[in-house]
C-alpha cells in the first residue's frame, strides 16, 4: 500500500491517510441536484474526485465509494429558504419533476462519460431513501436535537458545543453579506437550525411528498447525504468530498445530524475543490448562459482538454477558465497523444528503470493528489533513456488516474490530422519502393508502421489503412 497524504478541511493541515479498517477506503462524494445541466465548474469537483478515488485505487486500496442523486429538497437557496430546484428545472420545462430528474440525470452521466469520469460503486437518488429520512429524523427528534415548529421539523444546533467545527465561523460573521431579499424563517430557535423535513404548511404546490409522522411533505436537502451514506457505508466514514461551497452549510449541517444520530465521530477526513471562475467569478447556474461540456463540444473542444485543464492546476486552488488559456491546453494535450501515438510497441519492458518513474507518480499522488506533478513525470517518461514499450506500458498505467486517454487506440477516422498525413506519406513511399523492386525497403515501411501501431493491407482497391486495436 503506498502512502497518501491529503489537506483535511477538518483539521486545516496535511495528514496521512489512515482508513478506518486497513487496506480498504470507504468514500462519499455529494451529487448534483438534477434539475439542469452541469457546467463545468461543477465537472471539476467530479473531476478531482474522480481522480481521488483513482489515486486510492492506484495506491492499492479498496474503494467503496458512494454518491446521492438530489431529486427532492435541495432549494434555491443553500440556507433551507426560496423555491425548489427540482420544481423550478420543471415549471422552467413544463414537465414533470421525474422527467427533469430523468433527463438531467442521463445528461450528468453522459457529459461524466465523455470526461471519463467513473460512475461511483453506489449511485442512490434522495427520493429511494425517504423511509431513511424519516427513521434518522425520528431518532434525532427522541434525543432531543430537533424539533417541530410551524409544521417543519428543524434540527437544534443550539444543542451543539461546536457547531462549526468544519468551516471556523461563527453566527455573527456568517451573518455578513447576508441576502436582504430572504426571508428570516420565525419558526427557528437559532439563526443556524435547518430544516430536516418540510410538511403542507411549506410549498403547497411541492409536487413530491410523502406521508410522515409530522405530516405530508419531503425532505431537507442536508438530512438525504447524511442518510445514505451511513446506509451504504455504514457508521463510519473515512472520507467526504466535495465543491467548496458544500463546507458551509451543508457539509457542517451532515456532521450535526450525523454524529447526534450515531452518538460519535463520523467522518475522519473532508476533501474539497475550489471553485473554477470565469472573467466574472464564480460560475453558476444562475447568470443564464453558462459553459457546458456539450458548448464546449460545439466549439471543437475535446471533454478531455478540459480534464487535462484541470489537472493541471491543483484541486485547493482557484482556477479560472478561459478559451485562450483552454486553446493552449487543446495544442498541448494533441502534441501529448501524438508523441505517444508515435510509441513502438515491441521490446522487453525495462522493469527496473520503469520503477524510478512508479515511484515518482505515486509520490506526486501521494502529496496531496499533485496532478500538476503527475503530468510532470508523464513527460519525463517520454524523454526518458527507455524503449518505446516501457514508455508505452507506464503511460497506459498512470492513465489508469489520469484518465486523459494516452494510450487508447482510435479509429483512422478519428486520427489526428497530422499522423494521417504522415500514414499517408508513408504508403506513398512504399509504393515508390515497391516499383523499383526495393522489396526490404517496403517491408521496412510497412514494419515500421506496424511499430507505431498501423496496420497496412494491400487490397484491389489500393493500400487501406487502420489503427491497431
Amino acid at each position: 500500500m503506498r502512502e497518501i497524504s491529503l489537506y483535511n478541511t477538518l483539521t486545516k493541515k496535511i495528514e496521512l491517510f489512515v482508513p478506518n479498517e486497513e487496506g480498504k477506503v470507504k468514500m462519499y462524494t455529494c451529487g448534483p441536484t438534477v434539475y439542469h445541466f452541469a457546467h463545468i465548474g461543477n465537472l471539476r469537483s467530479y473531476i478531482m474526485e474522480d481522480v481521488l478515488e483513482k489515486a486510492f485505487r492506484y495506491a492499492g486500496y479498496d474503494v467503496k465509494r458512494v454518491m446521492n442523486i438530489t431529486d427532492v429538497g435541495h432549494l434555491s437557496s443553500d440556507a433551507d429558504s426560496g423555491e425548489d430546484k427540482m420544481l423550478m428545472g420543471a415549471k422552467r420545462e413544463h414537465k414533470s419533476v421525474m422527467e427533469i430528474a430523468a433527463f438531467y440525470r442521463n445528461a450528468f452521466f453522459d457529459d461524466c462519460r465523455k470526461l471519463n469520469i467513473k460512475t461511483p460503486d453506489v449511485v442512490e437518488p434522495a427520493t429511494n431513501c425517504i423511509p431513511e429520512f424519516i427513521e434518522m429524523i425520528s431518532k434525532l427528534i427522541d434525543k432531543g436535537y430537533a424539533y417541530e415548529a410551524g409544521g417543519n421539523v428543524y434540527f437544534d444546533t443550539g444543542k451543539l458545543e461546536n457547531y462549526y467545527v468544519l468551516s471556523n465561523q461563527n453566527e455573527e460573521e456568517l451573518m455578513v453579506g447576508a441576502r436582504e431579499d430572504v426571508e428570516e424563517d420565525v419558526n427557528k430557535k437559532n439563526k443556524t437550525d435547518f430544516v430536516l423535513w418540510f410538511t403542507k404548511s411549506k410549498f403547497d404546490d411541492q409536487e413530491l411528498k410523502w406521508e410522515s409522522p409530522w405530516g405530508t411533505g419531503y425532505p431537507g436537502w442536508h438530512i438525504e447525504c447524511s442518510a445514505i451514506s451511513i446506509k451504504h457505508l455504514g457508521e463510519k466514514l473515512d472520507i467526504h468530498c466535495g465543491g467548496i461551497d458544500n463546507v458551509f452549510p451543508h457539509h457542517t449541517n451532515e456532521i450535526a445530524q450525523s454524529e447526534t444520530y450515531l452518538g460519535h465521530k463520523w467522518c475522519n477526513y473532508w476533501f474539497h475543490i475550489l471553485h473554477l471562475n470565469d472573467n466574472s467569478g464564480k460560475m453558476s447556474k444562475s447568470k443564464g448562459d453558462f459553459l457546458t461540456v456539450s458548448l464546449l463540444e460545439s466549439k471543437g473542444y475535446n471533454p478531455l482538454v478540459y480534464r487535462m485543464f484541470c489537472l493541471q492546476s491543483h484541486y485547493r486552488k482557484p482556477l479560472v477558465f478561459s478559451y485562450d488559456v483552454l486553446d493552449n491546453v487543446k495544442a498541448a494535450y494533441d502534441k501529448l497523444i501524438k508523441k505517444i501515438a508515435s510509441l513502438g510497441r515491441d521490446g522487453e519492458l525495462e522493469q527496473d528503470k520503469m520503477e524510478v518513474f512508479r515511484t515518482a507518480f505515486a509520490e506526486s499522488l501521494g502529496s496531496d493528489i499533485n496532478t500538476s506533478q503527475a503530468l510532470t513525470v508523464v513527460y519525463d517518461v517520454l524523454k526518458a533513456d527507455l524503449n518505446d514499450a516501457s514508455k508505452r506500458a507506464l503511460l497506459e498505467e498512470f492513465d489508469c488516474v489520469l484518465s486523459l486517454d494516452l494510450t487508447k487506440e482510435v479509429e483512422a477516422g478519428e486520427v489526428d490530422a497530422d499522423l494521417a498525413a504522415y500514414v499517408e506519406e508513408m504508403i506513398e513511399k512504399r509504393k515508390a519502393a515497391r516499383r523499383e523492386k526495393d522489396f526490404a525497403r517496403a517491408d521496412a515501411i510497412r514494419d515500421e508502421l506496424l511499430q507505431k501501431g498501423v496496420e497496412i493491407k494491400d487490397t484491389r482497391e489500393g493500400t487501406t489503412w487502420s489503427i491497431l486495436s
